[in-house]
């Protein structure tokens, strides 16, 4: 197998990658990973199926990176909101207003259930979201770091995995059940809060 990494970048060679991974994920949006072949992504991308081999190292690469960018499209935004937080009732605010929306739109939810059907179909795929989902929780352990500098890695690594699942949780309840009462459930983590936080 050809070392990607070795490889000669462009502009030309990056705006094409770049294209073919949003086809990807389009397709992905619409049909689901049996819709994500190299066939497909290079028709709908005007291009020769042999650049996927070359820009990616074959559908597996564009499978991989097609998966990074769907999960960077459901929890990117999310997550930066929740790293500009000041603290945990801000937190619990941002949530109330941006988790129904989140898990409410279609394309969101679908590339979300696209997102689990392959990690567990697919190993490899596994693997990656194993990475992001690693990459996240550190990202708002880091940041819980700067809310509360006496806490211990270990606090903070275990309050940014409840938080990063509970969202999680909540996203996955709310597509399966639009009446799901998010807004009581967030109360509640609120109360768990007490009068003066953490």
């Amino acid at each position: 197998m050809t070392n990607l990494a070795d490889r000669p970048t462009s502009s030309r060679g990056d705006r094409r990658r770049e294209q073919l991974v949003e086809t990807g994920v389009a397709l992905l949006g619409q049909e689901g990973w049996p819709g994500v072949t190299t066939r497909a992504v290079a028709e709908r991308a005007g291009t020769n199926p042999g650049l996927i081999h070359y820009h990616f190292g074959g559908l597996a690469g564009l499978h991989a990176a097609i998966f990074r960018r769907a999960t960077d499209l459901v929890i990117g935004p999310l997550l930066t909101e929740l790293l500009g937080v000041t603290d945990e009732r801000a937190a619990l605010r941002m949530m109330r207003g941006t988790l129904p929306h989140a898990s409410g739109d279609e394309r969101t939810t679908r590339l979300a259930a696209e997102l689990i059907v392959g990690a567990t179909r697919d190993p490899a795929l596994g693997a990656v979201l194993r990475d992001e989902l690693r990459r996240v929780r550190a990202q708002v352990a880091e940041r819980l770091g700067l809310l509360h500098p006496g806490w211990p890695a270990t606090r903070r690594e275990g309050a940014a995995t409840l938080i990063v699942a509970a969202i999680d949780g909540l996203m996955l309840h709310h597509m399966v059940d639009a009446d799901l009462p998010m807004d009581q459930a967030l109360s509640a983590a609120e109360d768990l809060l007490g009068d003066d936080g953490p």
